[in-house]
C-alpha cells in the first residue's frame, strides 16, 4: 500500500529582533541657593559612584559634558557645577565673593543639596585647584581627587600676564567686553566646542572684573605644606607646552600628594579632542576609588 504524504504548511522564519540600543544615561539640570546666590549644575547618570567636576576660569560646566557622558555610560553618576560668576550661576560684582576657598564651599554645598556624603571631586585648571581646597576643607567628604592641569607656583607669572589685560579691559573698557559678548550670543548653538567658546566669551564686565580680581589676588592653591597632608587617592593629569598650566606644577603636585598617580597628556586638548586614552585612565582610577 503506497504511503500517503501529508502536506505540512511551512511556518515563516521568525523575524530577528534588532539588538537593543543602550539607553542614554539620564541628564538633569538643576540649581540651588548658597549664601544667597543661585548656582547651576547638571547630573549625568545615576548610582552611588559619584564624581563632582568643576571647570576652568571663565569657562562653564558645559566643558565637562562629553567626559561626564562617557563616565555616565561607564556606570558613574557625574555632577558638573557652574561656580559663582560662571555660566548659568549668579554673577555678583563684589570681588570678595570670589576665591578658591569660597568655590570649595560651593562644591560642598552642591553635595549637601544632592545628599551626597562622599564623592570623587575633580576639575580642570581653576577646578583642579578647587578640588584641592575641598580636600583640605572637608577631607572626609572626598573619596578621591581628579586633578587636571593644576595651577601652582610655576604658573603665577604667566597667569598674571594672561589675565591682567582682561581685568583691565573689564574695569576700564567695558564696552569691549560687552561687544564680544554680543557677538558670542549671535553664534548659533548646537556644536559642543563652539558652545564652550561662546559661553566663555559671553561675559559681563563688572562680574568678570570681580571674578578675576578675587581669583588673581587671592589664594591660588593650598600651600605645599598643606598639600602634603592631603592623604586621599589622587590622579593628576599634566602636559607640556602650556605656560598657564606648566608641566612642573602637575609633576610637583603629584610628588607632594602622598597617594597620587601621574598621567602625562600629549597636549592641553587631548582629553577634549582625542579622549579615549585619558578617559580610560580616569575610568580605571574611579573604579579603584570605589572598589577599595
Amino acid at each position: 500500500m503506497a504511503e500517503q504524504a501529508t502536506a505540512v504548511e511551512r511556518q515563516p522564519d521568525p523575524i530577528p529582533l534588532a539588538p537593543a540600543k543602550p539607553s542614554r544615561p539620564i541628564e538633569l539640570a538643576g540649581s540651588f541657593t548658597h549664601d544667597g546666590h543661585r548656582l547651576a549644575y547638571t547630573e549625568y547618570g545615576s548610582g552611588e559612584r559619584i564624581v563632582v567636576l568643576t571647570h576652568g576660569i571663565m569657562f562653564t560646566r558645559r566643558m565637562h559634558a562629553p567626559l561626564a557622558r562617557r563616565l555616565a555610560r561607564a556606570g558613574f553618576r557625574v555632577v558638573t557645577l557652574d561656580l559663582l560668576g560662571h555660566g548659568d550661576s549668579d554673577r555678583p560684582t563684589d570681588s570678595w565673593l570670589y576665591s578658591m576657598p569660597a568655590f570649595a564651599e560651593q562644591t560642598l554645598a552642591l553635595m549637601d543639596h544632592l545628599g551626597i556624603e562622599r564623592a570623587v571631586v575633580g576639575g580642570t585648571s581653576l577646578g583642579a585647584n578647587v578640588s584641592l581646597e575641598v580636600a583640605v576643607l572637608a577631607p572626609e567628604r572626598v573619596r578621591g581627587l581628579l586633578v587636571e592641569m593644576p595651577v601652582l607656583d610655576n604658573a603665577i607669572v604667566a597667569g598674571l600676564l594672561t589675565f591682567t589685560p582682561l581685568l583691565f579691559a573689564a574695569r576700564f573698557v567695558p564696552i569691549a567686553v560687552q561687544g564680544v559678548g554680543m557677538l558670542a550670543r549671535r553664534v548659533p548653538h548646537g556644536s559642543q566646542w563652539v558652545d564652550v567658546v561662546t559661553d566663555t566669551l559671553d561675559q559681563r564686565p563688572a562680574s568678570m572684573a570681580a571674578l578675576l580680581h578675587g581669583v588673581l589676588f587671592g589664594r591660588i592653591a593650598p600651600p605645599r605644606s598643606t598639600r602634603k597632608r592631603i592623604t586621599g587617592r589622587a590622579l593628576v593629569i599634566g602636559h607640556q607646552r602650556d605656560p598657564i598650566h606648566p608641566f612642573g606644577d602637575a609633576d610637583t603636585l603629584a610628588a607632594d600628594l602622598p597617594d597620587a598617580e601621574f598621567v602625562q597628556a600629549r597636549s592641553p586638548v587631548e582629553l577634549r579632542f582625542d579622549p579615549k586614552r585619558l578617559t580610560e585612565e580616569i575610568a580605571e582610577f574611579l573604579e579603584r576609588c570605589y572598589r577599595d
